[in-house]
């Protein structure tokens, strides 16, 4: 359980955090590269995680996998709480980096 609660906090922080520092930061405004950094991102975490942890990443996809039979339904708490916290960590890493992104 643990190994997969840090790998799935870890890469939905990540995700999060090149996202809001790419698409959404004044300072990248008229970049449209944003795409590959933020699909290498989840490639890296999918081919990093992938086994640890099903490389769900995010709430949705967790409750796709579980629908499908991929990840047990027992397990599904995991996702939920390491994706939340893990985007919400994210969220206030950026608001620190750049405070004057809104």
């Amino acid at each position: 359980m643990g190994p997969g609660l840090l790998a799935e906090f870890l890469f939905t922080f990540a995700p999060v955090l090149v996202v809001l520092n790419t698409a959404t930061a004044k300072g990248t405004a008229g970049n449209s590269f944003y795409g590959l950094a933020i699909g290498f991102t989840i490639l890296a975490g999918a081919f990093a995680l992938g086994s640890i942890a099903s490389a769900a990443f995010n709430p949705a996809v967790a409750v796709g996998i579980s629908v499908r039979g991929m990840a047990a339904w027992a397990k599904i708490w995991v996702y939920f709480v390491a994706n939340f916290l893990g985007g919400a960590l994210a969220v206030y890493a950026f608001k620190f980096m750049c405070p004057d992104n809104k």
